[in-house]
């Protein structure tokens, strides 16, 4: 699979930090990629599109990134969950890979840090 091919899901309530990493993403090659902004519509998305990676927010209306994780992975065991959150205590680093989520990176994450996450899924050298 190429980043081409990747389905993204970004979901963060913040329009400049969902606009930041579909530049991020968009750079590396990434074409498919859709935005929500809170929980419960990532949930929904999820079920929906089924993307191979979520970029999931913490803190966001609605439902919280934790419970939108713990939901999609009881709906998907294999799903591919990133968190990408400005409230990086150990406390939410746990919750959130307790809540099945892959990885959690700081925001706003480096392009070098979304590379990596692509070439995680993809199997593709950088």
């Amino acid at each position: 699979m190429t980043n081409e091919e990747l389905k993204i899901l970004i979901c963060d309530d913040s329009l400049l930090a969902r606009k930041s990493l579909r530049d991020a993403l968009k750079n590396a090659g990434c074409t498919e990629i859709k935005e929500v902004y809170d929980g419960q519509s990532a949930v929904d998305s999820y079920k929906e599109d089924k993307p191979d990676i979520v970029f999931l927010d913490i803190v966001m209306p609605v439902k919280d990134g934790i419970t939108a994780a713990r939901e999609i992975c009881e709906f998907d065991e294999n799903a591919y969950i990133i968190m990408v959150s400005s409230v990086g205590t150990q406390l939410h680093l746990r919750e959130a890979i307790k809540a099945g989520a892959k990885d959690f990176l700081q925001k706003p994450p480096t392009p070098e840090q979304v590379k990596n996450v692509l070439s995680q899924v993809t199997g593709e050298e950088r």
